[in-house]
């Protein structure tokens, strides 16, 4: 330990290093329940890429691993310490270098927030649509490691989508660049798309260049209000089959409505089973609005409300967002899964769900981004009554269980990190697994990157 923090002096200045074991232990775990999380020796806020460099020199030299993070706001235990490591938190790292409009890019930190970044391309007339629903403390690069989603992308795509370039350095301290700031570019392998998702297993990302577009016209939003969940998955069958393309189809159940209500008293319908929420940033969103309203009051819908402004547009996105805030006040305890099927699948999911939640008997509130038929189920227990504790963890595996049942993913936007790397061998299979464990030793011989996640 003496020597550990002896040669990181020699490279960091001395506000960049905690070893408070009272302050250490607060960057231990991100937000994610039911993993398990180790006390690192020291934690280290870097400023500048060559104090990333020379931590990942001495991590090598003295075979210690290192755990990179962000906000912490992550969902999976990707963030989380293992023992004796070295916490690497990137959020000092928080520079907006450039922002392009004639090359539609901007070029970031790691440790820029997702919404300081949409504003600030916002005044450029510029648009950066990823937005997790932590968009307002979430950084770029903890968006980048768990390749993050958010309430646009049945429209507007995920991270990934959005990540032309990086700077990564590597667990020996090298330092890496890969991708372009060209709207084309196909040299080599797609190393920059390996990283997207990684959940700092490979590198250190300490600088991206990310892809913009025209800022687009403000969006309205329609609620429609339907009588079962599977009217509800109905209506965004027809909505997508038509060939519309809103910019947000989101969900919520009856469960999710009223603890929303009981969190904000938003004024939601109570009496609702399922609440679809539709937006368009189209020119002429009235238009698109009445045409899909049209197509929910045909799937079953009670109570079809176009909202009349953009205030009362985003009154609705703003229930939305607080959904997961709203479920966590319903028990102690949630456990949030991160379940994506193919739309075809939503009701069936949906309907899988319920009959788990009844099963299990535990409340089980189900927001969704509908449109790409990432479902985010939430369990809520109480931690400190051992038998519910273990009801929940059963529930949330038969939850993955099926949404493989179904031709989905075990993750939509959430990541694997500790939580689901039993399940992701399953979705991988064999061959898959073996395969990537293949990368992840080219890329980190020793294995000292966030040790334990994934697999």
């Amino acid at each position: 330990m003496s020597d550990l923090l002896e040669r990181l002096r020699v490279g960091l200045p001395p506000e960049a290093l905690i070893t408070d074991p009272d302050v250490t232990a607060s960057y231990a775990h991100d937000m994610a329940s039911f993993c398990e999380a180790g006390t690192p020796a020291v934690v280290v806020l870097p400023r500048t890429v060559e104090q990333v460099q020379h931590v990942m020199r001495t991590a090598t030299a003295l075979r210690v691993p290192v755990v990179p993070q962000g906000a912490r706001t992550g969902l999976s235990g990707a963030a989380n310490a293992s023992d004796g490591c070295i916490v690497l938190s990137l959020v000092k790292m928080d520079r907006i270098l450039e922002i392009s409009p004639v090359d539609r890019i901007a070029v970031v930190e790691p440790g820029v927030v997702n919404a300081v970044l949409s504003r600030a391309v916002n005044e450029h007339g510029l648009y950066y649509p990823p937005d997790p629903s932590s968009w307002e403390t979430c950084t770029i690069g903890g968006n980048i490691g768990t390749a993050s989603g958010g309430l646009c992308c049945v429209k507007y795509g995920v991270t990934a989508e959005y990540v032309l370039g990086l700077e990564v350095v590597l667990a020996d301290g090298r330092l890496l660049t890969t991708g372009r700031r060209t709207a084309k570019g196909v040299a080599g392998y797609d190393l920059t798309r390996l990283f997207v998702g990684s959940e700092g297993s490979l590198g250190i990302v300490v600088k991206a260049v990310l892809a913009l577009k025209p800022q687009p016209p403000q969006q309205l939003v329609l609620a429609a209000e339907f009588p079962s969940a599977a009217a509800a998955c109905d209506a965004v069958c027809r909505i997508m089959e038509r060939g519309h393309t809103p910019s947000l189809l989101e969900l919520m159940d009856r469960t999710t409505v009223r603890a929303v209500n009981a969190l904000a008293s938003m004024g939601l319908p109570e009496t609702t089973e399922a609440l679809l929420l539709c937006a368009f940033d189209t020119p002429d969103p009235l238009a698109d609005l009445a045409a899909v309203g049209a197509l929910c009051t045909a799937a079953g819908a009670t109570e079809v409300v176009p909202a009349d402004n953009a205030a009362e547009s985003e009154l609705l996105l703003q229930a939305r967002r607080m959904s997961l805030t709203a479920l966590e006040t319903v028990k102690p305890a949630t456990m949030i899964d991160d379940v994506c099927v193919p739309r075809s699948q939503l009701g069936a999911m949906l309907a899988g769900t319920a009959a788990i939640a009844e099963e299990y008997d535990l409340t089980i509130g189900v927001c969704a981004h509908a449109g790409d038929g990432n479902t985010h189920p939430v369990v809520c227990f109480d931690h400190h009554d051992p038998d519910e504790s273990r009801r929940a963890r059963e529930s949330f595996d038969a939850i993955m269980a099926l949404g493989l049942e179904l031709g989905g993913t075990i993750t939509g936007e959430h990541g694997v990190g500790v939580l689901k790397k039993e399940w992701l061998a399953r979705e991988l299979g064999e061959t898959g697994v073996e395969l990537q464990r293949g990368i992840k030793a080219a890329f980190d011989p020793l294995g000292l990157l966030n040790p334990g996640k994934l697999f």
